[in-house]
């Protein structure tokens, strides 16, 4: 072999902190040893479902072994274990782009040059090595990566013990497998057992079964031959009954790169104009890119069989936390990305699959609400989503949608719930928003509504500040924040025991007038509040301004260049107005008072006062007097 393109032998260091990580990762990320073995062998299917969607283009490439496989080779008197693929294989400048940085799979590199290919006839596949080839160094001290790429003469090994540091060198292909990947772990002293037929036959039937590459097993020094203990079948191909629980939970684990159980699978070939199958999985916990900002969903699309995509958008991104995989029967292999992308079959699988999804959830609703309240406290803020986005889907998403109320006692309630609970006379579904459930339940702006036995959502997620304002309505009810424009309760009576405010005396009416002026720059009206019963003041947003937690979302992220002027609605009836209209003091006293008073409702919103220290002045000035 030529050397030309690798010096013997060359040692880098990890890129950045990677040997803190991957001490990380040995010791914390992976609780269950056994995992390597999972971890690996998919990593060898992915090389081999490569090389069968490159081959599509150029055959050439599976030479004289068409076959797809992956080998297992045990040597418990080296205490070594071997898992070889006849993948796409590595070449050496592959090994330091795809080995020396971790949580890094090769999949963007590949899909870099298919972005370049002007014939549009590539596409990218799931990485060959990513994080989880490194828990092999939870078991093995050393680990040795010999490889070549598929249609090339040339081999490389990779070599390290995980600590900081690995190598880099040319080996000759004598040594290296026809095509593809070997990788050999040099077991640690208490990880022997890896190294013995029963405990990795264990492994590979109960985590590994389903992979769609046929896995035998070799154990060096023994009499027995190589012997197949996964058949390469598809999961997603056999019959449901064929199935049992746990291999589908350990499919999903595998697909989804998730250590939990799935909360909800789904199962089922579709037919008729279109054929295809679909296999997908709803997580019992959150993953941990669930709010990436690209919002990607993480479905993969094979067709027959065939791994085409994880990027083909199957499901809209208010779906992103479903996992899972789409076959096709009736997609082309050889079609692009972008040519996919815009498929009418695709098209027609998106909205079979989204739907069917969707139905599922509703089923469970009406079935076992315990099972999906626990799904939509893990997923209802994404969910919500599809409310701002989906129109067509709104009202099944509306029928979906859970919340928590003023009157729920922390429980969740359906829409069909709360329009059951409507009082005499009310016009409108009414909620409170904000970033903290129990802030939201204390807002002074909710006291009149409680009076009147009105049930008021509680909403925390910041989306739920977008899709509130497109319009949406329920029942024929339309959605009205409490903290925005005027609100007429007055039709509405007041529960059981709750006693209907004092009209403002000409006292206190005129110092509401005063604190508009003296106020002016500040709010855009001071006036007499029908939602307070127990707080002296609140501030609201104006009808034609948006709602006070939207535009301190968008202000916080520079979208609003100036803020409109709150509303200051005065509880006429309270102890505290009441005697401020009867002081006798001077203007710059009663100035004070009125600033103190909107000072007071911006902090009850959780917002510091407009100027500090003209606050803690004016707080000096009243307590001094106070004191005299």
């Amino acid at each position: 072999m030529t050397t030309d393109t690798v010096s013997a032998p060359e040692t880098h260091a990890f890129e950045a902190d990677v040997s803190k990580l991957l001490h990380m990762m040995v010791h914390s990320v992976y609780s269950d040893k056994d995992v390597f073995l999972r971890e690996l062998i998919s990593n060898a299917a992915d090389a081999c479902e490569k090389l069968r969607y490159e081959a599509i283009s150029n055959p050439a490439l599976f030479g004289d072994d068409p076959q797809p496989r992956i080998t297992l080779v045990l040597d418990k008197e080296a205490g070594t274990i071997v898992v070889e693929d006849n993948g796409i294989g590595m070449s050496a400048a592959d090994m330091g782009e795809t080995l020396g940085t971790i949580a890094r799979s090769g999949t963007k590199a590949f899909m870099d040059r298919l972005t370049a290919d002007k014939n549009g006839e590539g596409q990218q596949l799931i990485g060959q090595f990513g994080v989880g080839f490194y828990s092999a160094f939870m078991v093995a001290g050393n680990v040795d990566v010999v490889s070549r790429r598929a249609g090339t003469d040339e081999a490389a090994r990779w070599s390290s013990d995980g600590l900081g540091t690995y190598t880099i060198a040319p080996v000759d292909t004598a040594e290296a497998p026809a095509r593809g990947t070997r990788v050999t772990l040099h077991l640690l002293d208490d990880a022997k057992t890896y190294a013995e037929r029963y405990t990795v036959e264990r492994i590979v039937q109960a985590q590994s079964g389903h992979v769609p590459v046929p896995i035998f097993i070799k154990e060096l020094g023994s009499d027995e031959e190589e012997r197949q203990v996964a058949d390469g079948a598809a999961l997603w191909t056999k019959a449901k009954s064929d199935i049992s629980e746990e291999d589908y939970a350990d499919f999903y684990r595998s697909v989804a790169g998730q250590f939990d159980k799935p909360a909800l699978t789904l199962h089922y070939r579709a037919e008729g104009r279109h054929e295809y199958s679909v296999l997908t999985f709803i997580p019992e916990t959150k993953p941990f890119d669930l709010f990436d900002p690209d919002r990607k969903g993480r479905i993969k699309l094979y067709v027959r069989r065939v791994f085409i995509t994880d990027e083909a958008e199957i499901l809209p991104r208010y779906l992103r936390f479903v996992r899972g995989l789409v076959d096709s029967a009736d997609l082309p292999l050889n079609m692009s990305r972008e040519m996919i992308q815009d498929s009418p079959v695709l098209s027609a699988i998106q909205k079979g699959v989204s739907n069917r999804i969707l139905s599922e959830l509703d089923k469970i609703a009406t079935s076992d609400a315990d099972r999906y309240g626990a799904i939509w406290e893990n997923f209802g803020a994404v969910l919500k989503e599809g409310l701002y986005e989906d129109f067509e889907r709104r009202a099944q998403l509306l029928g979906l949608a859970r919340f928590k109320t003023s009157t729920s006692n922390g429980q969740w309630r359906s829409l069909k719930d709360y329009a059951a609970s409507l009082q005499d006379n009310q016009t409108a579904i009414y909620y409170a928003t904000g970033t903290d459930l129990d802030r939201i339940a204390q807002s002074p702006q909710l006291e009149g509504f409680k009076a009147r036995g009105i049930e008021v959502l509680l909403l925390p997620d910041q989306v739920d500040s977008f899709w509130t304002t497109v319009g949406v309505d329920y029942d024929g009810k339309p959605f009205k924040s409490v903290t925005q424009g005027a609100t007429d309760l007055s039709l509405i009576p007041l529960a059981e025991g709750s006693a209907a405010a004092d009209a403002p005396n000409e006292d206190v009416s005129s110092f509401i007038n005063f604190a508009k002026e003296a106020l002016a720059d500040q709010v855009s009206d001071v006036r007499v509040s029908d939602r307070l019963t127990t707080s002296a003041v609140c501030i609201v947003a104006s009808e034609s301004a948006m709602d006070l937690q939207l535009e301190r979302m968008l202000a916080a992220a520079g979208q609003v260049p100036e803020r409109a002027k709150p509303v200051l609605e005065v509880n006429a009836g309270h102890t505290l107005i009441a005697k401020l209209g009867q002081t006798g003091a001077s203007d710059e006293e009663r100035s004070d008072l009125a600033f103190l008073l909107l000072d007071e409702a911006r902090i009850a919103e959780g917002q510091p006062p407009a100027d500090p220290r003209a606050f803690a002045e004016r707080l000096e000035r009243l307590m001094a007097k106070s004191l005299n």
